[in-house]
């Protein structure tokens, strides 16, 4: 008799355990995932409340949020990641490369929170099974530089259209948040920004509900600018100034930019539907930031000015031999034609943007904490250098 009960206890937990599993994994059945009928209606265009839950808040609370955050493997998506994650979200991690891509974003959230999933940005069917489980998409996917593989419009534009689409057809989705760039123009000289308006242009035309985020250059211990230019400096002694340096950029914290994203989705629905000019506190020229830069490392100022149509004669032939030659070329650094492109004109939030007052965000000064993680390019260390350059001041700004 008790092996009969074993016998029907063992039977009953895998029943239970394989239905669990199937409700947390399966996509193909048609009970689950994309082919759910909830998923045939089309994102909320009313306002959707206060999408986070209250209470005590934490890693180990639940607020609600279930979000598919594409491109978190980049840059601006390891803080995103973590900013969703100490408050109790699930997050969602498509990756498309080795899986080891996402692994150091697993220790930001509770155990089970942060979700690896292997999806592949052309296929229709792995971009719905990694939104299907999901309530808020953000994408961070962008590139400043083409490869053989990925071209500008495609990366920049027509993959955050897709998402787009399919987030429209999903139905589920409560809040959809375009990560794009300041500048972002369709008569803009870059073909990043020309892509980057084309694809807001296309988001906002399938969810008019959609957040726009613009943030201006951004700076971190993992930023393509400083760390750059640091580098450059350490192996060849000078820095080169594309023009004279006195091109206008307000450069921002990526820090600040991800607690923006995060604002927007705790607030009730009011940021649905708005674009928001994300810069930082200062507006510096080229020539200022390389002066911070320099004064963080601890090394003599020294510059090599380079005029815009020789600069750009160095960066042409990696776009022409591109797609010419049967293995990929590096990828560019400080003589990267679109970003000399982009930089030839001032990159400042307008006037009458919504900025980071709008969401009850004071963005950092870049001078201090923000740039500290500059310190590891000193000679003998951090505590050492060569010398201390006279401290940056950057130009008010209204």
């Amino acid at each position: 008799m008790q092996s009969i009960s074993r016998r029907l206890t063992h039977q009953s937990f895998n029943t239970s355990s394989v239905s669990s599993l199937k409700s947390l994994y399966s996509i193909s059945d048609p009970r689950y995932g994309v082919d759910h009928p909830r998923y045939g209606s089309t994102i909320a265009t009313k306002g959707v409340g206060h999408l986070v839950r209250k209470g005590t808040g934490g890693r180990s609370s639940v607020s609600g949020i279930v979000a598919t955050v594409f491109g978190a493997t980049g840059f601006l998506g390891r803080y995103l990641v973590q900013q969703l994650a100490k408050m109790g979200s699930q997050v969602l991690v498509p990756f498309r490369g080795s899986e080891d891509s996402p692994r150091h974003l697993k220790l930001m959230g509770d155990l089970g929170q942060i979700v690896p999933m292997k999806y592949d940005p052309r296929d229709e069917s792995s971009i719905k099974a990694v939104m299907a489980k999901a309530n808020v998409v953000i994408n961070l996917i962008g590139r400043e530089y083409e490869t053989r593989n990925f071209s500008f419009e495609e990366v920049n534009h027509q993959m955050a259209e897709q998402l787009a689409v399919i987030a429209k057809e999903h139905g589920g989705i409560m809040r959809f948040i375009q990560v794009s760039c300041l500048g972002a123009s369709p008569n803009s000289e870059s073909r990043m920004l020309k892509a980057k308006a084309a694809a807001e242009e296309a988001i906002l035309r399938e969810l008019p509900e959609a957040t726009i985020m613009r943030p201006s250059t951004m700076i971190g211990t993992e930023d393509r600018i400083l760390n750059t230019w640091a580098q450059f400096v350490k192996k060849y002694s000078f820095l080169p100034l594309i023009g004279d340096g006195s091109t206008k950029m307000q450069p921002v914290y990526v820090v600040d930019v991800a607690g923006a994203i995060v604002a927007a989705l705790k607030d009730d629905g009011s940021s649905m539907g708005k674009t928001y000019e994300l810069g930082g506190p200062d507006v510096f020229t080229v020539h200022q930031l390389g002066e911070l830069m320099f004064e963080m490392i601890r090394e003599w100022p020294r510059y090599v000015k380079i005029p815009v149509p020789i600069a750009k004669a160095l960066a042409s032939p990696r776009e022409i031999l591109l797609n010419k030659v049967p293995f990929p070329l590096p990828s560019p650094t400080i003589f990267n034609l679109d970003q000399i492109c982009a930089q030839s004109v001032d990159t400042v939030v307008s006037d009458k943007a919504l900025t980071f007052a709008d969401l009850d965000i004071a963005p950092h000064k870049l001078r201090g904490y923000p740039v500290e993680y500059l310190s590891c390019y000193r000679k003998g260390g951090p505590q050492f250098g060569s010398t201390i350059s006279e401290k940056v001041t950057p130009e008010p700004w209204p």
